[in-house]
């Protein structure tokens, strides 16, 4: 996640997006970790921005349609 340019994390029916460079590293690891504490799923990396977790609306942005 150190080199991301953005982070898109599927909260539910919304998307929250996180700039890490404005967002604090507290912030993120609480919405992109599990109850377990491990990297919820599904996690892709498409250039500088990760997607994490599922909903539809952030997929129809991964894919464009």
């Amino acid at each position: 996640m150190a080199g991301a340019d953005r982070i898109l994390v599927a909260s539910g029916k919304k998307t929250i997006e996180f700039k890490p460079t404005s967002a604090t590293k507290a912030e993120i690891m609480q919405q992109i970790l599990g109850r377990t504490g491990n990297l919820r799923a599904p996690t892709i990396r498409r250039g500088n921005t990760f997607y994490i977790g599922y909903n539809d609306d952030l997929y129809q942005q991964l894919t464009g349609s």
